[in-house]
């Protein structure tokens, strides 16, 4: 029997969760054994499916990210753009992809945690630093074969 894999996603600014949906349930199809957590500080729509659930949390600032840190682990995927929470799914031992695509690793997460806080520090002191950039088509191409790599690799290794 296999460890079913969990995909955790941190939803309330995710642009991408119409995609986890469907190549969630593109795998479900093949039999692949996998849950969906739609992790919010507030009430979304997620579709009815089993294998998908809607997690509400307080509203306290770092209440999704605490949930899902706890839960992340070897077998499970999270998808966030938040850097500080990709370094403790990462170091928990998570695949952890941004909804650009980019993948977290081990190898680069210090890195990508060190460019956060230094421009969190430049915007904390008045410089103007011009965000992220838009979303693109592209992007959620790309988050799109990352997630499907991730399941591939977890499946390989076992789970699901």
């Amino acid at each position: 029997m296999t460890k079913p894999i969990a995909i955790h996603v941190d939803a309330d600014a995710c642009p991408v969760k119409a995609e986890v949906y469907r190549v969630a349930e593109r795998h479900l199809l093949k039999g692949l054994d996998l849950k969906v957590f739609v992790v919010t500080n507030s009430a979304i729509a997620v579709p009815k499916h089993p294998a998908i659930e809607r997690v509400v949390v307080g509203s306290g600032m770092d209440a999704a990210d605490d949930w899902i840190a706890a839960r992340a682990a070897t077998g499970s995927i999270v998808v966030t753009a938040d850097v500080p929470l990709a370094a403790r799914c990462v170091k928990a031992g998570a695949e952890v992809i941004a909804p650009t695509g980019r993948v977290f690793t081990q190898d680069m997460i210090g890195m990508a945690l060190a460019t956060r806080n230094l421009m969190d520090q430049l915007r904390s002191a008045g410089e103007v630093t011009g965000g992220p950039r838009p979303f693109t088509p592209r992007d959620r191409s790309d988050f799109l074969a990352s997630l499907d790599r991730a399941l591939v690799r977890l499946k390989r290794q076992g789970f699901g």
